[in-house]
């Protein structure tokens, strides 16, 4: 088991999708290096839906999901930033502050944002409850080729990353879906009912890579 560990850790794994359900991702230490890359076949996109599930106890600025491509570092990006309920969302290299929002450290919170190319509107819901939906950048797709990172943020495409924004945490259900999710379905997955997994990235069959030292562990179960 522990040689499993120290493989996962310290070596970069080959991205064959895998079935994480009821896993996560630990990042156990602020670094410049460590993070997860994750893998789509999918490069020109429309409209974006990220949703997961993170805790983490940084006070800090910190990057939650990366996506850049060689033409826009900061294709979409939630970043959450040091202020207390205070999130930068980002599409398109066009970024708007979201603030006011309920968000505690040391707790697991559900975390989904939307874009849409046409409207050029942008959204943050956290544990099920909505920001205000804010224009960032309209007029233009998401064109690859596309690297998504999770634990830093890319201030070049699929690098430059800064120990001061990195994750440092427990992350998981990842799924991303090529349009805007309802209302409705955004609350199932932040309450844990019946979803449609995401059609981009499906965390029931992920395909990723970790650099550094970044675990996969079992979910821990409070007893009731």
């Amino acid at each position: 088991m522990l040689l499993v560990l120290l493989l996962v850790m310290l070596t970069s794994c080959t991205a064959i999708p895998q079935n994480l359900a009821n896993k996560i991702f630990t990042f156990p230490e602020g670094t410049s290096t460590a993070h997860v890359r994750v893998t789509t076949s999918r490069q020109d996109l429309r409209a974006v839906t990220v949703c997961f599930r993170s805790f983490t106890d940084l006070n800090r600025d910190h990057s939650l999901f990366s996506l850049a491509t060689p033409s826009a570092i900061n294709n979409f990006l939630i970043f959450k930033k040091a202020a207390n309920g205070l999130f930068d969302l980002w599409a398109r290299n066009k970024a708007n502050n979201v603030e006011g929002i309920a968000y505690k450290l040391n707790t697991w919170h559900s975390i989904c944002s939307t874009w849409d190319s046409t409207s050029g509107l942008m959204q943050l819901w956290v544990d099920g409850v909505p920001s205000s939906r804010k224009f960032t950048s309209s007029g233009s797709n998401i064109n690859g080729p596309i690297i998504i990172v999770l634990g830093q943020e890319q201030d070049t495409h699929g690098g430059g990353f800064d120990i001061k924004q990195s994750f440092v945490g427990m992350m998981s259900d990842v799924h991303m879906w090529d349009h805007t999710l309802s209302p409705c379905e955004i609350q199932n997955y932040s309450n844990n009912r019946s979803f449609t997994p995401g059609n981009v990235l499906n965390w029931n069959a992920f395909e990723f890579q970790i650099v550094g030292r970044v675990l996969i562990e079992n979910k821990q179960e409070l007893c009731q």
